[in-house]
């Protein structure tokens, strides 16, 4: 297993690792709309939440020579469901062709300006 760490998305606040690499799996951790330089969050609707967070995922995913194509299933974590047609629209222009396994749900977020949060899990295969 290998931990996977780039400068590029935002480091873990916690004990946890950004992504770990096990086999052809890469599984990602939970990433919410921060900005790697500021460390803040992006200032915006969620919309561009969406886009600042799946920016981080494919940050990670680089990070580990993959792409958003590699990515197998998401999951889409929303402090209010009234966002999800907005997110859907950004979603689904990261994830065009091959849309991946999804799971979205209302969820409290561990800070009140975040409007969204996702984790991934990639293969390589």
């Amino acid at each position: 297993m290998n931990v996977i760490k780039t400068e590029r998305a935002p480091l873990p606040i916690g004990p946890y690792s950004q992504a770990l690499k096990a086999g052809d799996f890469l599984f990602v951790s939970g990433q919410a709309p921060l900005d790697p330089q500021t460390k803040k969050v992006v200032d915006g609707d969620i919309g561009i939440q969406t886009k600042q967070t799946i920016e981080n995922l494919k940050a990670i995913l680089a990070a580990s020579n993959m792409s958003l194509g590699n990515v197998v299933r998401v999951g889409v974590f929303l402090r209010d469901m009234k966002d999800f047609k907005k997110m859907n629209e950004v979603y689904s222009a990261y994830f065009k062709d091959h849309p991946p396994a999804r799971t979205t749900v209302q969820a409290y977020l561990p800070a009140p300006e975040w409007l969204i949060e996702m984790d991934a899990i990639a293969s390589s295969e």
